[in-house]
């Protein structure tokens, strides 16, 4: 394969987008269907029967034998049904290649061996997925050969969402629906629609595969239940930015190849905090094009790492002691003639549009920072949140220097008659070019940050779709809007009650501001006083999703029925619950069949050499220290395995829902650290030969 590229020509070469829409469908049906996907219009099953023709002819040009419907539900990974093109045989044993707008519009995957939490009974199997014209189709190309992947919502029988797309289509509604409310208020007639726009940065490690087939607690768990620190970790940040190496290079260009072909704008490549931690990040797009965009991604950096005879790990906490991996998920709000709603402005004290927006997004966090906190709950992240290498549990805003001090004035006065400018930097060197410095410096310990136009959610897991936290965002924001519209509409005075609204969201909600280091001890305290919540695990977390304020906003915006609400939580439990005990099987299973004969044999071999010394004649205190420590060691792991065993057995025989999955959070996963610990340390003391699988420096640093 040839290293060149030709980026331009290469990108969106396997995407139905508007170019090829516009060139190979009628005009007519071109701009019918750009009415639904643009202002909403149900689409004609005439218009979706010439769409599917020209997508199938084009398809098939670029080499698709199948077309799939291609869904996300909530199992946390996509979803897939292959259906060829081909007709039934004629008479003369022919086959013709067909596909109808019906197909092209509906499919009908089986709803019942998927996770309804209860919404579908397994005899009710019947479920839906509908056509998201919104997010273009692509052709992927892999082993199974060109398939056509058309992005779809998936739903059941009764019309009860599935899946992330449906409740994230919901909400982008409803605060487009407010976000024009909001500034028809302000004067603007022209902009037609407002936009979530997404970008998402993708933190993921790699590994060398051969090694992380020796590895069973990677293959069932992703992430190591077992191992010992290296002498080196990330301590002397040298990773960070560094030189990328040659390997990971070779597997960064075919990601960014496939990338490109799918039509994701995959812009920046580097590498991470921890040893063998990357870093890949596109451009913003619309919000669920976003959603659907990273799930590519996902599955092509696993797809193109195996290529490479690599693997990729997406697990939010695959090794204990260096960084763990996330993804920040960068939202603003734009209009479709190119305003973004975000965009300070160089006075941003004299932009009451924007000042509002702000104090808006502010009581929207504050009011509902537990579904924010819950959007961002995760086996994984458990491992994450509040360890200094992520954001913590709790929920706060960075504003930043500039906004902050405007806030400020608000509070103080009631007005805000200036704005913090950015100074020249000055570097001393005077071949070195000085420029002007960003109005605010950024805070990579806040959750929830303001980085100069956009929001930056940095609590999502880097295995979990972004279209959860978006849903939960769009609609706080959305109630927000809705609620200053309320007023604004009433108003005999717009801009005294505009002025009296900012004021009166800065003084309500200033607690939830918080520009200093969220990661010392003295946070902790200061937002208990302040009263925000500290949800420190995805168990403590899920409850938020029901409570009578949650279910009443999400039943406003009709985004989420009270129904969808608690099968999540049902869904989550069980998951949760799930997750913990294929990894509490996994210890048992390696230490009992691995480990433990492991360093038996190495005892037996200690024991050999001491008699061997002991029987010359000489010293044999060494072998003989070594012997009684593996010992030990090995009497307290028997232990810990035995309690983990009956702990585990226990949380199992337990019904389903949030009891067994708070004994599998408070007593299965301490169970887990107790049979860790004495392991961890046998490794350090056994002969590496002996050691049933490969150690983290081998996975860390041997790539």
């Amino acid at each position: 394969m040839s290293d060149k590229m030709n980026v331009a020509e290469l990108f969106g070469q396997n995407v139905f987008n508007d170019k090829i829409m516009r060139e190979r469908l009628p005009k007519k049906v071109y701009k019918e269907l750009h009415k639904t996907i643009d202002d909403g219009k149900e689409l004609d099953p005439m218009t979706a029967e010439v769409v599917a023709g020209v997508m199938k002819d084009w398809a098939v040009e670029m080499g698709a034998t199948h077309y799939t419907h291609w869904f996300q539900p909530l199992t946390g990974f996509t979803a897939e049904k292959h259906d060829a093109f081909i007709t039934a045989p004629d008479k003369e044993g022919s086959v013709l290649l067909e596909f109808s707008g019906k197909e092209l519009i509906k499919g009908e995957p089986d709803a019942s061996s998927f996770p309804s939490g209860g919404l579908r009974a397994t005899f009710e199997a019947r479920g839906y997925t509908a056509w998201d014209c919104t997010s273009p189709a692509f052709v992927r190309e892999d082993e199974a050969g060109a398939i056509l992947c058309i992005p779809t919502a998936f739903c059941s029988y009764t019309g009860d969402a599935l899946d992330q797309k449906t409740p994230l289509l919901r909400s982008m509604e409803a605060v487009q629906k407010q976000s024009l409310r909001l500034i028809r208020l302000f004067g603007n007639t022209t902009s037609r629609k407002v936009t979530p726009s997404v970008g998402v940065e993708q933190e993921y490690f790699i590994v060398d595969r051969k090694k992380y087939l020796k590895r069973k607690d990677l293959i069932f768990t992703g992430r190591t239940l077992f191992g010992a620190m290296p002498p080196k970790g990330q301590e002397l940040d040298d990773h960070y930015f560094g030189v990328i190496r040659p390997k990971i290079a070779a597997f960064m260009r075919d990601v960014n190849r496939e990338l490109w072909k799918l039509g994701v704008s995959s812009k920046t490549q580097h590498n991470e905090v921890a040893p063998a931690q990357h870093e890949v990040a596109p451009i913003y797009v619309q919000c669920n094009v976003a959603a659907d965009h990273n799930q590519i991604i996902m599955e092509t950096l696993k797809r193109v790492a195996e290529e490479h005879g690599l693997q990729c790990l997406l697990h939010e906490k695959p090794f204990a002691g260096v960084n763990g991996s996330g993804k920040h998920n960068n939202w603003s709000l734009t209009t479709d003639d190119g305003i973004n709603l975000l965009e300070p402005g160089k006075t941003p004290h004299e932009n009451f549009q924007f000042l509002l927006i702000i104090m808006c997004i502010l009581r929207a966090v504050d009011r509902h920072a537990d579904l924010l906190r819950e959007s961002a709950a995760d086996v994984g992240n458990d491992h994450r949140l509040g360890a200094n290498e992520a954001p913590p549990a709790i929920i706060s805003v960075f504003l930043g220097e500039q906004l902050q001090d405007v806030m400020t004035q608000l509070i103080s006065t009631g007005t805000a008659t200036h704005s913090l400018k950015g100074e020249r930097l000055h570097t001393g060197v005077k071949t070195l070019p000085d420029f002007t410095k960003d109005a605010t410096d950024r805070n990579r310990t806040s959750p929830f940050a303001f980085t100069g136009n956009k929001f930056e959610f940095r609590m999502v897991g880097s295995r979990d779709s972004v279209a959860e936290c978006n849903v939960v965002i769009n609609t706080i924001v959305a109630e927000a809007f809705s609620e200053v519209c309320d007023v604004l509409e009433k108003a005999e005075d717009f801009e005294l009650a505009v002025h009296d609204l900012i004021k009166e969201l800065a003084v309500k909600h200033q607690r939830i501001v918080f520009n200093g280091n969220g990661y010392s001890e003295e946070w902790v305290a200061e937002a208990e006083r302040r009263g925000l919540p500290n949800i420190k695990s995805m168990v403590e977390a899920i409850p938020a999703l029901v409570t009578d304020r949650a279910v009443e906003l999400f039943g406003k915006f009709g985004v989420f029925t009270r129904a969808e609400l608690e099968s999540r939580v049902e869904i989550q439990y069980e998951g949760y619950a799930k997750a913990i005990n294929i990894e509490a099987r996994s210890m048992i299973d390696i230490a009992s069949k691995h480990i433990i004969p492991a360093v038996m044999r190495f005892a037996r071999n200690v024991a050999g050499t001491a008699n061997e010394i002991k029987q010359a004649g000489a010293d044999a205190t060494v072998p003989m220290n070594l012997l009684r420590e593996t010992t030990q060691l090995l009497s307290e792991t028997k232990m810990a395995l035995a309690k983990l065993e009956e702990m585990t057995d226990t949380a199992a025989a337990m019904p389903a829902g949030k009891e067994q999955a708070e004994y599998y959070h408070r007593k299965v996963c301490a169970a887990m650290e107790e049979l860790r610990a004495p392991v961890d340390r046998l490794e350090m003391l056994v002969d590496k030969e002996e050691w049933p699988m490969p150690s983290y420096g081998d996975l860390l640093f041997e790539v």
